[in-house]
């Protein structure tokens, strides 16, 4: 894929590719959802007509040493801490904001030196086709996700 292409984008019938920046962040479970709140007070993380949009995935878990310097010091043993998850997210390709985000999340965190990757991607956007019959649509489907408080 050329330069050019993740710089400018690209469309298609459907579909246009837009620059985006994707931020993701690790943190334990506990913390994520204190992050991402104090996130969305900076950036709405809009796509479509909906906000607040990120993507979590479950724990995983971090492996570390401590070294001279850190706050708990020096340590011989690998540390494994389970339940880090890992969240994503769309950012506009504006310095500012991503300045103000990514101070956000550090205001928050529990660790002193969060992991933080932001990489220039091509997210996609709906031209907003009249496709409401599709029977492929979430809303054309049955299903318990769809009821209020499960996540549908």
């Amino acid at each position: 894929m050329s330069a050019t292409i993740i710089r400018d984008g690209f469309e298609t019938r459907p579909i246009t590719m837009e620059p985006l920046w994707l931020v993701s962040f690790q943190a334990p479970d506990e913390d994520v959802d204190r992050i991402f709140e104090r996130i969305t007070d900076v950036a709405p993380l809009e796509q479509g007509n909906t906000d607040k949009n990120a993507y979590r995935a479950p724990g995983g878990i971090e492996y570390y040493r401590p070294r001279e310097g850190t706050p708990t010091g020096a340590e011989d043993e690998v540390r494994k801490r389970p339940g880090v998850d890992e969240v994503r997210f769309f950012l506009p390709r504006d310095g500012a904001l991503l300045d103000q985000v990514i101070e956000a999340i550090y205001e928050v965190h529990s660790y002193y030196e969060p992991v933080i990757v932001v990489q220039e991607v091509l997210r996609s956007r709906c031209k907003g086709l009249d496709d409401k019959d599709n029977p492929h649509r979430w809303w054309n489907k049955v299903g318990d996700w769809k009821q209020a408080g499960t996540g549908g």
